[in-house]
């Protein structure tokens, strides 16, 4: 009977190590090109996230990890993204100036567009395209955000631990989410191509967020 254990244990191990690395190399090529099946091996990442990043934490950098699993969701939700008509686009506090005149309330940071940084321009894209925007110090605060109105699609912005971790929440909301990871990581005065953003909002296109 042990015997029998052992020998369904080490073919679990097993199998989780082949799944595992095969999604790693898939999640890596994701960078590049486009792959097949990105949604299954986003799934298997996120089945074996905690056992993967302490490999990465000895081994090399968690965040490379991160910036892969996003690569690879981006991938996974792209279509559906597309199809969503009710979208929000998150922005870290992180991105503003030290001297930034905005206060905070229950839904985030409120932008008053002094033009010091390009939050307010992004703002006002935002509201463009027909996206909610927000400005937001923590996953929490997501939570009222939805409360406050439900959404189907959400835009994060933010670094690679942060989306992933968010996409990871986010799927279980039943809520399509796709990462426009920063350029410079950090405490503030973080950085990200407008061009990029807008590129995006602009390949998406418009949606009615009144209905």
């Amino acid at each position: 009977m042990y015997d029998l254990i052992g020998k369904l244990l080490i073919g679990f191990v097993a199998i989780s190590v082949l799944l595992s690395s095969l999604a790693l190399f898939v999640s890596r090529i994701s960078l590049n090109r486009h792959v097949r099946l990105a949604g299954i091996f986003a799934w298997i990442l996120d089945l074996f996230y905690l056992p993967i990043k302490y490999f990465f934490c000895k081994l090399s950098d968690p965040r490379i990890l991160d910036s892969w699993m996003v690569s690879l969701k981006n991938i996974a939700h792209y279509h559906a993204f597309r199809r969503t008509r009710k979208r929000i686009m998150l922005l870290p506090h992180c991105m503003r100036f030290l001297d930034c005149p905005a206060h905070a309330s229950r839904y985030g940071i409120q932008c008053k567009e002094c033009g010091r940084c390009i939050v307010g321009q992004l703002k006002r894209d935002a509201q463009k395209y027909g996206y909610r925007f927000y400005i937001i110090t923590g996953s929490s605060f997501v939570k009222h955000v939805l409360k406050e109105k439900p959404a189907d699609g959400i835009l994060v912005v933010g670094c690679n631990y942060e989306i992933n971790k968010g996409m990871r929440f986010l799927r279980d909301k039943g809520v399509i989410a796709y990462g426009v990871p920063l350029e410079s990581d950090g405490c503030y005065n973080t950085s990200i191509s407008y061009e990029k953003i807008a590129g995006i909002l602009e390949e998406f296109g418009p949606v009615d967020n009144s209905l």
